[in-house]
């Protein structure tokens, strides 16, 4: 699985490169620090899976997202930021981000997405809910009275 980091920090991105580099059938193919970067490097490298920061120096990983999905690109977005607010989490998701963690408190989830991801070797997961959880919860069927 192919994994792109978009993020304006070089600690950060190196941090993610360490955990993600002992993940089986995980390669990461690049790196971006910039908005710009970002657009051109994705549309030429096609990742599987783009890691994205929301605020950066010369713009933000909203319009990111936004270029990739006009792109109709197939990649899994996992919004990885310091600003986990439920403006931004709402936002993101709308915008077709499939994950969204806070890097303070949720930093290890992406490693633990990638692995469930490649473990059922789906490339393209379905969205998950608004809460973004690890794992969804099914309700058991009613039997009996069905409506439908």
């Amino acid at each position: 699985m192919k994994v792109f980091i978009v993020d304006d920090s070089k600690i950060v991105r190196d941090r993610l490169v360490i955990l993600l580099s002992d993940l089986k059938k995980i390669e990461v193919i690049g790196q971006a620090k910039s908005t710009r970067q970002a657009i051109v490097a994705i549309r030429k490298l096609k990742p599987d899976v783009v890691i994205l920061d929301i605020r950066m120096r010369d713009g933000n990983g909203i319009e990111v997202l936004a270029n990739i999905k006009k792109d109709k690109s197939s990649s899994v977005i996992i919004m990885l930021t310091n600003y986990p607010y439920p403006q931004y989490r709402k936002k993101c998701l709308d915008a077709g981000a499939n994950f969204f963690f806070d890097k303070s408190t949720e930093f290890e989830m992406v490693a633990k997405i990638l692995e469930k991801m490649t473990a059922t070797l789906k490339v393209e997961p379905p969205r998950p809910s608004r809460s973004a959880e690890l794992t969804t919860k099914s309700s058991p069927r009613k039997r009996g009275r069905e409506r439908g």
